[in-house]
């Protein structure tokens, strides 16, 4: 265009019009100027506008350029919303992440945190984002390790705020001095582990007793046989004889207990006669009670008592546990009752008695490996503190629910519930 200005003015000059070649010339200039003046001022007003926003009309280079513009804004905004869905697809996985993600920038303030971090260290992701992280957890044990910088190993962390959280918590540096805090929830398996060392505990505990006595009795024995009258040495070897028996049930107890925890097969689906079973299992808690108590069997209509589906051996086990307990946690006098009901909802097996009851403080544990309520009146009573646990276990894989009524010093009520997919209508059975 200048071009053109210029060779117009030229040829003017040529014919001795100078004066008109230079107006001509300089108003050609203003006009071009105004012109590039204009699409500058409509390119200004296009970036101003949305994404997308149709290209504004031009001719020439202007016109080259603007579509120049349009194709790199456009990539540009691609670009933009590549990055963005990724970026909301990492911060969806980071926030569904079973483990807390926190990090942190060189001087340990909070620049991005998932929602399992808040919840483990009790923070909240907009607020708190640029604080420093240890004016707001003020763990010591955390602060101690996050300012130390030797992470090779990670901390576990028992969180004030919510009692029974236990965290393993892992610092990953990376960057210019930023940090990556990872947390996991360990609680279970601080728990697994508690119960592991009870368990092993309890376990040697149970045994040393009956085998301190045994050898002590086999020793005293050794050193003066003849010092003793035969009536004495009977009652040395039968108390020996029943600390052996006891080791032998509590190891067998143990074994039943471990094979119920360790997915052992599914339950035979045996048909198994209720009334039959619960008064096999009346007659040895009789023999058990030696006279010293009442026991009553409340089937209601035998005839209606039906069956049940699972493993008969596993079943006795589970109410024979429930009604030995009733005979040796109840005072001499007292009354056992072992009731049956079948309903549209299933059946309930129940042994209920009149003894000392048991405080409600207890009762949500009554089915942990070795709870007593009484240590002293459990080892009296021959009872390994394993029994509920193997009926929790039982009960669970039958599909059944164990439930515990009771208050001190009116008796305890232990039923076992079965959904109506275990219980079945059957003819009547005499008795075995």
């Amino acid at each position: 265009m200048i071009g053109l200005l210029a060779l117009v003015a030229i040829a003017m000059a040529w014919a001795d019009d100078e004066v008109t070649g230079l107006v001509v010339f300089s108003g050609g200039l203003l006009i071009l100027f105004g012109y590039h003046l204009r699409k500058l001022e409509r390119l200004a007003q296009w970036t101003l506008e949305p994404v997308g926003a149709p290209l504004p009309s031009a001719m020439g280079i202007w016109r080259r350029a603007f579509r120049e513009l349009e194709r790199r804004s456009r990539e540009a905004h691609e670009a933009r919303e590549r990055l963005t869905s990724a970026l909301d697809r990492f911060h969806d996985a980071s926030h569904a992440m079973p483990d807390g993600v926190l990090y942190l920038s060189g001087s340990d303030r909070i620049e991005w945190l998932n929602r399992k971090a808040e919840q483990h260290f009790g923070l909240h992701g907009m607020r708190d984002q640029g604080l420093q992280v240890t004016t707001i957890v003020r763990e010591p044990e955390f602060v101690r390790f996050l300012q130390a910088g030797n992470y090779r190993e990670p901390l576990v962390l028992n969180s004030s705020r919510h009692p029974g959280l236990t965290l393993l918590v892992q610092v990953v540096p990376f960057g210019e001095g930023q940090k990556m805090v990872v947390s996991r929830d360990v609680s279970q398996l601080e728990k697994l582990e508690t119960m592991r060392r009870d368990f092993i505990a309890n376990v040697s505990h149970e045994l040393r007793t009956p085998l301190t006595v045994v050898s002590g009795f086999l020793e005293t024995l050794i050193d003066g046989f003849d010092d003793f009258e035969r009536e004495d040495v009977q009652h040395f070897l039968q108390l020996a004889l029943d600390q052996s028996l006891r080791m032998q049930a509590l190891i067998g107890d143990l074994l039943t207990l471990s094979a119920l925890e360790t997915g052992a097969p599914a339950p035979a689906e045996e048909r198994v006669p209720v009334a039959v079973l619960l008064h096999s299992i009346a007659h040895d808690a009789r023999v058990l009670s030696n006279g010293r108590h009442e026991i009553a069997v409340d089937l209601g209509d035998e005839d209606e008592c039906g069956i049940l589906l699972g493993s008969e051996k596993e079943l006795r086990s589970a109410f024979a546990n429930l009604a030995n307990n009733a005979v040796r946690y109840t005072p001499d006098g007292g009354r056992i009752c072992l009731s049956w009901r079948r309903g549209p909802g299933g059946g309930e097996f129940s042994v209920q008695d009149n003894g000392i009851g048991i405080d409600p403080v207890h009762i949500p544990r009554l089915t942990e490996r070795f709870y007593r309520v009484d240590r002293g009146r459990s080892r009296e009573t021959g009872g390994t503190g394993l029994g509920l646990a193997i009926v929790k276990h039982i009960l669970s894989r039958h599909h059944a629910e164990l439930r515990i009524d009771s208050e001190p010093g009116k008796g305890s009520r232990f039923s076992a519930v079965f959904p109506a997919s275990r219980v079945r209508a059957g003819v009547r059975s005499a008795r075995s």
